[in-house]
């Protein structure tokens, strides 16, 4: 637990719950006051239209009253739920340095893409996984951005800008605080494909006369029916009224479409306003935080554009009040807002996506500055040119409690390509392959490292740590192994250098054909410029590095058994190992194995 960022939390969940309990204790007064007002008024009513001891005009007080309490209780409740969520944040944030955050936040599972080349082998998805770890996001959005970046290495230059951005994001706790005030559903209310198709559709009035007309009609309906109530003839009234059903009745299809039509793109764009009021009053140095700024404003204020459609929703919502329902049409009230929404989509229409986009990327970099500031201890890497390289000091697992996670250094690079990794089982040789591959994801999406120091060049990673058979597809777990190392032997042909991290390499045929088919798979691999780790536990796999030589050294695991109890210090040695724990497993868990002096 790191004392700095866990004290200001404290302090901060503190505050927000404070001023929680005080604004529920307020929503409960006004509530109470809301009753008694409307008692207040139900009672003058009565008095004044029962018994008519006072006059109705009376009842004027308690109505304003009444509005008066409704709009600063509405007031109360947006703010009471805002500290709700501050207070959920918090917690969150608090369960994260505390190593409390599994199974809390969101897992990221939709995003798990099918036959990634390393997204199932480090746990990037899933409960317990990078992306829960991670993830602030309460936008679709922020979660697409944020697992893009996770599944695709960026290049130097895109990382170092990403760098850039969340140091300057770091200390910025009152800014991730603010953008997790969205609403509660935020996650499941953007639909991002249908938001942006609604924006861009094609319009649906073309006439540039309808919007004239429509004004016209109005007025001749207002002044005809004014003029009528005022003792004038009836004619132009009925004249009037005639008009008035012709346009409701020739624009009936399209006014359902584009009224119902914008009911759940202004709730979705309603979630974005927030986030989107926060980046347009941000006063950013990053390059890529300034260039999204620059981005949201080109068209002019997100978030009030936002605000004129929503406000357009609600005048379009007045028509559900008994008494405005019945003047609404005289008003030509529907075509109206229709018409205003129209002028909104083809205003504003092409900026959504952009909005959208730069929402998502806010959310995405508030996710790695929050990690940042929750791990003090995390580094940022350096990006090297030329040849592949990895030189990690200290490197620990991100999704391991810190009091567990023991740090081990790792080096790749032109005097070494092939760690080959031995030990017995569960001493850690798998965990030490996610370690450096996991780092080095979180390096190349723009993040710091859990290590002392990292230095190295972009790469592509691949691994072979969960490959696992399917009945449903015919496939052996042998087949997808050599399957997915072909892919990876194919991408180490490409222009990013490959890091590959074979778990158990060929663990699933003989020893004969398994050392031989490692040693042409391994070479292929070095001679194309990758680097890599391998594991074993199979001893006579570590003779390969002799095969190797000189670009290929052996590291082993090492444990103890005291007292029928396995041992392990999870830290690398030089070598290959010398010894197996597989017997001493068999009989600690109570199978009838003979030791090797029994045998013989």
């Amino acid at each position: 637990m790191t004392a700095a960022p866990a004290s200001e939390y404290a302090a901060r969940l503190a505050a927000r719950r404070a001023s929680l309990a005080a604004l529920n204790a307020a929503d409960a007064r006004f509530g109470s006051l809301r009753l008694v007002t409307f008692g207040a008024a139900a009672l003058l009513a009565w008095l004044a239209w029962g018994p008519g001891v006072v006059h109705a005009g009376w009842l004027a007080v308690p109505v304003a009253a009444f509005a008066a309490l409704v709009i600063r209780h509405d007031r109360v409740i947006r703010r009471r739920d805002a500290a709700a969520r501050a207070v959920d944040f918090y917690q969150r944030g608090l369960a994260r340095i505390e190593d409390r955050w599994s199974g809390g936040g969101e897992s990221g599972s939709r995003l798990r893409p099918r036959d990634h080349l390393y997204a199932d082998d480090l746990d990037l998805f899933g409960a317990g996984s990078l992306f829960e770890l991670l993830s602030l996001a309460r936008t679709g959005i922020g979660e697409d951005t944020l697992a893009s970046w996770l599944l695709t290495a960026a290049d130097a230059g895109e990382v170092a800008a990403r760098h850039q951005a969340v140091r300057e994001l770091t200390p910025a706790l009152d800014l991730r605080e603010r953008l997790a005030q969205a609403g509660t559903d935020v996650r499941a209310a953007v639909l991002t494909e249908a938001l942006v198709a609604w924006a861009g559709a094609p319009p649906a009035f073309r006439a540039r006369w309808l919007q004239p007309v429509a004004w016209i009609v109005t007025l001749a309906s207002v002044g005809s029916l004014s003029w009528w109530a005022a003792g004038g003839p009836g004619a132009p009234a009925a004249a009037a009224l005639l008009l008035v059903a012709t346009v409701h009745l020739s624009l009936r299809g399209r006014l359902a479409s584009v009224l119902h039509g914008a009911d759940r793109p202004v709730r979705d764009l309603d979630v974005l306003a927030h986030a989107l009021a926060e980046i347009e009053n941000g006063r950013f140095e990053a390059s890529r935080l300034a260039g999204i700024r620059e981005r949201v404003v080109a068209g002019g204020s997100a978030a009030a554009a936002i605000r004129r459609l929503h406000r357009l929703s609600e005048m379009h919502d007045w028509q559900h009040n008994m008494l405005f329902a019945a003047i609404a049409p005289l008003l030509l009230w529907g075509p109206h807002l229709a018409l205003a929404i129209e002028r909104w989509r083809a205003r504003h229409g092409r900026h959504v996506a952009v909005w959208l986009h730069a929402v998502g990327e806010m959310e995405a970099f508030s996710s790695l500055s929050a990690f940042a500031f929750e791990h003090p201890d995390a580094v940022f890497p350096e990006l090297l040119t030329g040849n592949a390289r990895f030189d990690g000091t200290d490197l620990r697992h991100p999704l391991l409690p810190g009091a567990d996670a023991v740090p081990n250094s790792v080096r790749l690079d032109g005097d070494a390509r092939l760690i080959v990794v031995s030990g017995s089982n569960m001493s850690g040789k798998s965990t030490l392959l996610r370690t450096v591959g996991i780092n080095t994801v979180l390096a190349l999406a723009g993040a710091p490292v859990r290590a002392s120091a990292l230095r190295l060049t972009p790469l592509a990673v691949g691994a072979t740590l969960r490959i696992q058979d399917s009945l449903q597809e015919g496939r052996s777990r042998f087949y997808a192994e050599i399957t997915r190392i072909r892919l990876l032997a194919d991408r180490a042909g490409g222009t990013v250098p490959l890091l590959f991290l074979l778990d158990e390499l060929f663990h699933g045929t003989n020893s004969r054909d398994r050392l031989v088919g490692a040693a042409g798979v391994l070479q292929a691999l070095i001679d194309r410029g990758a680097i890599g780790l391998v594991t074993t536990h199979d001893l006579a796999l570590t003779g390969i590095v002799d095969q190797l030589a000189p670009h290929a050294r052996n590291v082993h695991f090492e444990d103890t058994f005291e007292q029928g109890t396995l041992r392990f210090d999870y830290r690398m040695r030089p070598g290959p190992v010398t010894r197996s724990n597989a017997l001493a497993l068999m009989r600690a868990v109570g199978l009838d194995v003979p030791d090797d002096a029994a045998r013989t």
